[in-house]
């Protein structure tokens, strides 16, 4: 796939507020598949590479695992927002390279004990990439794709507010945007292969799918859903050029309509972990 350098220009400083983050229990199920400190102790060992990483969402939260961490992105504004973030909260063992995934191993060299992807993988050349990780990491090392998974997982009972109206506010995306869902200057990529099977034709073979509960009770206002759109390619800010601002206007008029607390529960599903391990 082609990188467009638009595919999310204006999503960076709506990403951190505007996506439902991963299960709590996350950093324990890596700590335990991959046998590192439990982060209540002691510095962490190895090194991490977070793939596609953002704003650090995923780079952050694992980095009291590791010795030294890195994270990787296309995006000079995502990478600047996620090391402004690694400041305001003290770490200090992150490095942040502005790349693409298939310029590895050159651009950040292993070896690595872990490589993540936090819903990133399928932008990428999956199986070329893939195979440049296989070479990156220590003997053992493991390769994990991060992401919600909504299909077929239990839902929990809802916590009392309406649900996000996603319909609704994707008929207004369409109003503004037409009906083809884009992606920067082009259309968002197509993936040949599930992430599955796109892993098991390299030389690490078929994942292992495992879970971590989701939060059952997330709740977010009016301003966090629309962040939650504006952080997502398909309805980043410069797609609406001078309406960005009238879109945001109608949905959150729409919001306040559905629930006139400014509230909404959010279901992303159980965090999904696909884990191989070289």
């Amino acid at each position: 796939m082609r990188y467009d350098p638009s595919f999310f220009a204006g999503a960076a400083v709506h990403y951190r507020s505007g996506r439902p983050p991963y299960s709590p229990q996350l950093e324990a199920l890596l700590a335990a598949e991959l046998g590192l400190d439990d982060g209540h102790g002691g510095d962490g060992s190895g090194r991490l590479l977070d793939v596609g990483c953002g704003p650090g969402i995923l780079t952050i939260r694992l980095a009291h695992l590791f010795e030294a961490v890195v994270g990787l992105d296309p995006d000079a504004a995502m990478i600047a927002e996620g090391r402004g973030a690694a400041q305001e909260r003290g770490i200090a063992n992150i490095t942040w390279i502005q790349a693409r995934a298939e310029e590895l191993p050159e651009v950040a060299p292993g070896p690595y004990r872990m490589v993540t992807f936090g819903q990133s993988f399928y932008w990428t050349d999956e199986i070329r990439v893939a195979e440049a990780v296989y070479d990156m990491l220590e003997p053992g090392g493991a390769l994990a794709l991060v992401g919600h998974k909504f299909e077929g997982r239990p839902v929990p009972p809802s916590p009392g507010p309406p649900r996000i109206p996603h319909d609704e506010i994707g008929e207004l995306v369409r109003k503004y945007l037409g009906p083809t869902r884009r992606a920067g200057q082009s259309a968002p990529p197509v993936q040949a292969l599930s992430l599955e099977d796109a892993l098991a034709g390299t030389r690490f073979g078929a994942p292992r799918v495992i879970f971590a509960p989701g939060i059952p009770d997330l709740v977010r206002d009016v301003e966090s859903v629309v962040s939650g759109y504006f952080s997502m390619s398909f309805a980043a800010p410069h797609l609406f050029g001078d309406r960005v601002d009238e879109f945001a206007v109608e949905v959150r008029e729409l919001l306040w309509e559905r629930s006139p607390e400014g509230v909404f529960w959010d279901w992303p599903g159980d965090t999904e972990v696909m884990f191989v391990r070289k």
